[in-house]
């Protein structure tokens, strides 16, 4: 299993950049978490629109899903240019029906409504889903396939229940939106402390710091996390591809 970060970015992408977006790749199966302002233009540098098998939304904030039509359209050009491509299953949750209705396209795209408790098998993968504290409906989202475990929080203030959801992944893709000395728990965002917190309550095996601020020195969000959790930390970047 691999994962490759497309996108770091919390907000807005930064120039020449992406916000939310990761491609996990096993067995040749190829799903893209979160598809938020750039992702498909950067998404290309690594693989074509028509290779992705399913894609999984954790909600409809701009930054995690403004990029779903044009991953529409460019799928929907590439069929025109002869290309040969199923209808993408795009995983979501349906409590924004207005949100959740634009993920089904022509034959291009359906939207498959996922819920708290479900586990479902999207390709080699078991997915499992928790609701995170944010301030619109969004969802953490574990992946394991072939004895390895990834989480993704997603965007979430800090919840004793992402201990036990992360509990021993081979990587936690977590959010860290705020430096240490600030609280994000209003805006449903964590610090780089508790992110470090989080690694290492739920004994995750790496860290990878991701949702990253547009201000400050961000290697100070790696050094603050480092205070709370011992094992290996790195922060997200365009391209950063991590093999388990």
């Amino acid at each position: 299993m691999e994962i490759i970060v497309i996108g770091p970015w919390g907000g807005y992408p930064k120039v020449n950049e992406a916000s939310a977006g990761y491609l996990l790749v096993h067995e040749g199966f190829h799903v893209l978490i979160d598809c938020g302002s750039g992702v498909l233009s950067k998404l290309q540098n690594i693989v074509e629109p028509e290779v992705l098998n399913a894609a999984v939304i954790s909600h409809y904030h701009p930054d995690h899903n403004a990029d779903i039509g044009v991953l529409q359209h460019a799928r929907l050009i590439k069929g025109f240019l002869g290309q040969t491509m199923d209808c993408l299953p795009i995983y979501a949750h349906p409590f924004n029906q207005h949100e959740f209705s634009k993920l089904t396209y022509k034959n291009i795209t359906k939207g498959v409504s996922y819920q708290d408790d479900d586990v479902l098998e999207i390709g080699p993968f078991v997915v499992r889903f928790l609701r995170t504290s944010h301030p619109v409906e969004c969802f953490a989202i574990r992946f394991e396939a072939g004895g390895k475990a990834v989480v993704y929080t997603a965007d979430t203030a800090f919840k004793e229940e992402l201990i036990t959801f992360s509990n021993h992944a081979d990587l936690l893709l977590c959010e860290c939106n705020f430096y240490g000395h600030q609280d994000g728990s209003k805006a449903g965002h964590m610090t780089s402390l508790q992110a470090g917190k989080l690694a290492k309550e739920a004994n995750v095996k790496q860290l990878v710091l991701t949702h990253l601020p547009h201000y400050g020195r961000l290697e100070q969000l790696q050094e603050e996390a480092s205070t709370m959790y011992q094992g290996p930390i790195k922060l997200a970047r365009f391209g950063l591809n991590i093999k388990l």
